[in-house]
């Protein structure tokens, strides 16, 4: 997959790209039921499969200052992208400029001139342009007017709700990887480096790799069952765990943090890329009355997470 970040310079072989336009923040149901969309629309334009996005995402630009909200990093998304048969992402810097683009600015100089896109495919939801006044039925007339195809696709939803980023932070602030799991169409995955930290749990007999979250929506703080993937690296492969997700409230402030413990893995993983997937929320963070204490909880922590891991992938 290309990754196209600048829209004045496409080379021509990333021009006439059938193109979904959206945040795809998680990548989910939603978003893929538009990619299904797009793949089909490009596959009878003999055209390349793409997704038009935007970095920063454009809430970070309008409030840099508000809490973390994304499920993941540019990085896991375009990962997440490339799985699903993407060919070409247009990754274009959202900035003061684009921000103040109007929506019949941005079909004609954004998707028409710079990337020359031949369909794009929108949620029925899509706003676009300054202050957001673009709608989808807006674009259709846009694209008619300038030779492009347009497509609008329905929300998505499940038997309980309509499938949304929305709704997927608030199933993983509430502890439910599962159902977020159940709209991802995939486990929600935290990925990143591994990062040096105080190096207490091998002291405990339980070697961590610890993961920053910042920039990133926190899951409720906790313990879960993980399947991790080392991503590269002379232990690239997968492996079963427990992850503690939060601030450790037994040793002092902290900031929030991923650490996992990796079953049955010896091995340096500092600076190696791992994307960790929340399978199931075991216990709340707490506050032990000591060392042993903590430990003994972790021993059952680890063998319960044992337990839901094999069934899981029994079930898969």
């Amino acid at each position: 997959m290309r990754i196209v970040r600048d829209a004045d310079y496409v080379l021509p072989t990333d021009r006439g790209a059938c193109a979904a336009i959206g945040n795809f923040d998680g990548v989910h149901l939603g978003h893929q039921s538009v990619l299904d969309r797009a793949r089909t629309e490009a596959g009878a334009l003999s055209a390349p499969v793409g997704v038009l996005t935007f970095e920063p995402h454009p809430r970070e630009f309008f409030a840099p200052d508000a809490p973390p909200f994304r499920l993941m990093s540019e990085t896991a998304r375009a990962h997440r992208l490339e799985k699903l048969g993407v060919d070409v992402l247009y990754q274009l810097p959202f900035d003061g400029d684009l921000a103040g683009l109007s929506a019949e600015r941005f079909a004609r100089e954004i998707i028409h001139d710079a990337l020359g896109l031949r369909h794009v495919l929108v949620g029925s939801d899509f706003c676009f342009g300054k202050g957001r006044a673009g709608t989808a039925e807006m674009l259709r007339g846009f694209g008619a007017e300038m030779g492009f195809g347009v497509t609008v696709a329905e929300l998505l939803q499940d038997a309980e709700t309509v499938v949304s980023s929305t709704s997927i932070r608030r199933a993983l602030s509430e502890g439910r990887p599962e159902d977020a799991a159940r709209m991802l169409g995939h486990w929600h995955r935290i990925e990143g480096p591994v990062i040096h930290g105080e190096k207490r749990g091998r002291t405990l007999g339980y070697p961590t790799a610890n993961m920053s979250i910042a920039g990133l929506h926190p899951p409720k703080f906790g313990v879960y069952a993980v399947l991790v993937n080392v991503l590269e690296g002379p232990h690239e492969g997968r492996y079963h765990g427990a992850a503690s997700m939060g601030v450790r409230p037994m040793f002092g402030e902290n900031v929030p943090n991923l650490e996992t413990f990796l079953f049955d893995f010896k091995g340096d993983l500092y600076d190696t890329p791992l994307s960790v997937a929340l399978v199931s929320f075991l216990r709340p963070e707490e506050n032990f009355d000591g060392l042993d204490a903590l430990i003994t909880q972790m021993d059952a922590d680890c063998a319960r997470a044992r337990e839901i891991l094999a069934r899981a992938e029994a079930a898969a």
